[in-house]
């Protein structure tokens, strides 16, 4: 699948695409522009609650791939994205604990796509990511996924500490990865669990740390302070596998 069958670009076809009900990660609208056609779009845009970016004419350009944009970029998933019950849906389909793999601020496609490859492996049924400051279903992701975007549910939610609020009220507890936490051998990842994961720089929001029941971290004997987010994420899941092989 190529980039530009996931970039939407001109007035008319993004109205359609937004009238069609399809799913619009990010609408881009050159700065300034207020007329009728652009107007109706931002409507549209509202109505789906997609995130708006308003840019220079020489951002458009630079992302435009017929150089007849109109002024106005949208940004559509390359997959659609699931509801959070239809990842717990799958787990009570296998009779299995609830593995959930939530993603904080993963804005480079190719760390999200890689997480979803090692969900579907890890036997995780489903990630979630939040709506804003974080890369949607691009086709960069699912090219990282090596296929597992067809297989591993991915939802997208307004607010991720209000998700995980829920997720308890429904029985699972929550662990996310930080440097500073509980070395992960020395935890019960076992049960139904949240793995949260933050992104490389800043790692979990204070935020959503605060609702998580324990932080865990990877041993680490390097000069470097610490892994890739995907590469940390696929660690903790393997440790949640084997406890729960054990």
């Amino acid at each position: 699948m190529r980039y530009e069958e996931m970039t939407i670009e001109g007035r008319n076809a993004v109205l359609e695409a937004f009238r069609s009900g399809k799913t619009i990660d990010k609408l881009y609208v050159l700065k300034g522009c207020q007329d009728g056609p652009v107007n109706t779009i931002l409507r549209e845009a509202r109505k789906q609650d997609t995130i708006v970016s308003f840019v220079a004419k020489e951002r458009l350009d630079q992302m435009s791939e017929t150089g007849k944009h109109q002024g106005v970029i949208a940004s559509a998933a390359a997959y659609a994205y699931a509801e959070v019950e239809d990842i717990l849906k799958i787990a009570e389909e296998k009779g299995e604990a609830p593995f959930l793999i939530l993603l904080d601020n993963i804005e480079d496609p190719h760390n999200l796509g890689a997480i979803i490859r090692t969900a579907n492996l890890a036997g995780a049924h489903g990630v979630i990511i939040p709506k804003r400051r974080a890369v949607g279903l691009t086709a960069t992701v699912a090219r990282a996924s090596a296929g597992a975007l067809n297989y591993t549910p991915v939802a997208k939610v307004t607010n991720l500490g209000a998700t995980i609020d829920e997720l308890k009220k429904r029985g699972l507890w929550f662990v996310c990865a930080d440097m500073d936490g509980t070395t992960m051998y020395d935890l019960d990842l076992k049960g139904p669990i949240g793995l949260v994961i933050g992104s490389e720089g800043e790692g979990v929001s204070r935020l959503v740390r605060e609702k998580c029941d324990l932080s865990a971290s990877v041993p680490m004997k390097g000069d470097i302070d610490s892994l890739n987010a995907s590469v940390a994420a696929g660690v903790l899941a393997y440790e949640i596998v084997r406890q729960r092989y054990r």
